[in-house]
């Protein structure tokens, strides 16, 4: 694949454009327009070969100072599918591929609106799938560990049946779609990983999660302190499936979002597991975190906050 990035003078590639094949990553936008615009801009300026969405991009539902199911009606065919057509009609051959995957605050009966979008916006739904990238291939996976939120299109049981003291199991909370109770009750992340990859050569593979792996600096959230019913919290609130999977298969490259504060307090934003990279766009500020990576180089990856202002 060649490489893509900003033309600078006399058709040359700018520093910050060196990588081979320039990607980027964001994640965790929320249906902040201030920031996908900042996305629309960074995409036009530097003409990246491919776009990673990693989950949470429609407005958050249900929960302390979250909004209603209905606010996320009309957001995809109002906005978010029109800028990246756009961007699409204006860079032509230049466009990059764009793969998206949901996170569990993003309403399951919307996928249906992403695949409609797909022909103008250039969007491949990733989760559960494994699509090619030049030399790479791409799977994706948008099930987290069960949260307290109530929503849970996106959430599955991890490892077990347990679930974490302040946290609703995924059968207790409630759904956009219909899913089979089986399914709702015994479905785990981890068979979920094993069944998706079996016989795979994972070597040359870049995973698209929303869920962080456990344990890690990726996954940190502000629980120190905090009880349950007398029982002390885990700060830690990533997937053990993920990190048990990245271990042992050791993917060259995985991406995660959903612990928006891990950043911040951990201090960084990327992680490794054995030989595989680990990087998030988790944040919670307003900026734009803007990941930059070359599949090529994963250890060469690169974080802005790009100001939403």
């Amino acid at each position: 694949m060649q490489a893509r990035g900003r033309p600078g003078p006399a058709g040359s590639i700018l520093a910050a454009d060196v990588m081979g094949t320039l990607c980027f990553f964001a994640s965790d936008l929320h249906g902040d327009v201030p920031r996908y615009r900042r996305l629309f801009d960074a995409i036009l300026a530097e003409r990246p070969a491919a776009v990673f969405l990693g989950g949470d991009l429609l407005p958050s539902v249900f929960g302390a100072a979250l909004a209603p199911m209905g606010s996320q009606d009309g957001f995809i065919s109002d906005f978010l599918a029109p800028g990246f057509a756009r961007l699409r009609a204006r860079l032509g051959g230049l466009a990059p591929r764009v793969f998206v995957v949901f996170g569990n605050h993003d309403l399951a009966r919307h996928v249906g609106d992403v695949l409609e979008a797909a022909p103008v916006t250039g969007w491949e739904w990733a989760h559960e799938r494994r699509l090619e990238f030049g030399n790479w291939s791409v799977f994706g996976y948008s099930y987290v560990p069960p949260t307290p939120f109530l929503l849970k299109d996106w959430e599955r049981y991890d490892v077990s049946r347990f679930v974490d003291p302040g946290c609703v199991a995924p059968e207790e909370g409630r759904r956009s779609i219909e899913l089979p109770e089986r399914e709702i009750r015994l479905a785990t992340i981890q068979t979920d990983l094993e069944g998706m990859t079996a016989g795979e050569d994972l070597a040359n593979a870049v995973f698209l999660f929303h869920a962080p792996p456990h344990g890690t600096a990726l996954d940190r959230a502000a629980l120190d302190g905090v009880t349950v019913d007398h029982a002390p919290l885990d700060p830690h609130v990533g997937s053990i499936a993920v990190r048990r999977f990245v271990e042992a298969r050791q993917p060259l490259l995985t991406l995660h979002g959903h612990v928006h504060e891990s950043a911040r307090l951990t201090g960084n934003w990327r992680d490794r597991l054995g030989a595989t990279h680990c990087l998030s766009a988790a944040h919670d500020g307003p900026e734009l975190a803007l990941v930059r990576f070359d599949p090529a180089r994963p250890e060469a990856a690169t974080r802005q906050l790009i100001p939403a202002g």
